[in-house]
């Protein structure tokens, strides 16, 4: 692999995001990486999977790890995604713990907090949506956390606005230790395009639909292929957006397929910025009943223990 660097002043490793839901995590993330790498929208359990994403700059390699939002499961999915969060914290060089200024401890985040009691890598605290609330409130959250647990610090920002994230990479550039590139500075995630294709698709189905089914969708891409060798050839992707019920197929195809078209036209131009390409995208709408309790399934739509 590619080392350009000189390796005994190079910084690199692992910093796993966790919280819960709808705290801000893939916002963060994005930022920081300076593109859009998790979907984001105003649905809670969102991410899925882990996703990984590298920031490289002339000394130092961070290499994040989204994780999906700590809930209480009540599917085989749902715990899929937790399990897959947690198991995340024994990747990490560091942990952003995630939380909004809440006036008391949540008690989803006092859970969390047993569990990171366990963790042997410095924890940073980030308080995120500091635009939404006053200082002498946020002073209190920064008190109440500051007892809770022996932070290694904790830093109030705005995923949003972007204000004070440089104190967030200060502080986790200083604890990576010394090491390799582990990949091309180039390159800002592993996830394969596919991958990020059938994320791309389902974050406007959850973007448009209604609140009883976004839990009950998955994404699976059936083929994307060029239609010739040449650089700006058109794509062909072809993608099927799963849902449980028959009643939810029929509102996600929409009144003489109107909101069908929404979705792919909203997403035609979030894949064609990925791909660098002009993409003919065709998408089909299919029940699996109960898919987020099957095994099978699960596995099959990629949710599955690495």
């Amino acid at each position: 692999m590619k080392n350009p660097k000189n390796t005994s002043k190079f910084r690199s490793g692992f910093v796993t995001i966790i919280g819960r839901p709808n705290v801000g995590k893939s916002t963060l993330m994005n930022l920081l990486i300076g593109e859009k790498i998790s979907i984001v929208t105003n649905r809670p359990q969102t991410t899925r999977n882990k996703i990984r994403s590298i920031l490289t700059g002339d000394d130092f390699q961070i290499i994040f790890i989204d994780t999906p939002g700590i809930h209480t499961p009540t599917t085989k999915l749902g715990n899929f995604m937790v399990k897959s969060a947690y198991n995340a914290l024994n990747e990490a060089d560091a942990v952003v713990y995630i939380v909004e200024p809440r006036g008391k401890i949540h008690e989803g985040d006092a859970a969390i907090l047993e569990n990171l009691a366990g963790v042997k890598t410095p924890v940073y605290l980030v308080i995120n949506k500091v635009d939404t609330v006053d200082k002498p409130n946020l002073l209190r959250v920064m008190e109440g956390y500051s007892h809770a647990f022996n932070f290694a610090g904790i830093i109030p920002l705005s995923a949003l606005t972007g204000e004070n994230t440089d104190a967030l990479l200060g502080a986790l550039k200083a604890e990576l230790p010394e090491g390799p590139m582990y990949f091309p500075e180039d390159q800002i995630t592993d996830q394969p395009e596919r991958q990020i294709t059938a994320e791309i698709i389902r974050e406007k189905a959850l973007t448009y639909l209604q609140e009883e089914i976004p839990h009950g969708l998955a994404v699976e891409i059936t083929g994307m292929k060029p239609r010739s060798e040449d650089e700006d050839a058109l794509v062909d992707v072809g993608a099927t957006i799963f849902c449980e019920r028959d009643s939810h197929k029929a509102i996600i195809i929409g009144k003489k397929g109107e909101m069908l078209k929404k979705i792919g036209s909203s997403a035609r131009r979030d894949i064609q910025r990925l791909l660098g390409s002009p993409i003919y995208l065709e998408l089909w709408v299919k029940v699996k009943k109960n898919w987020r309790d099957n095994d099978f399934l699960l596995k099959n739509f990629g949710y599955k223990d690495e």
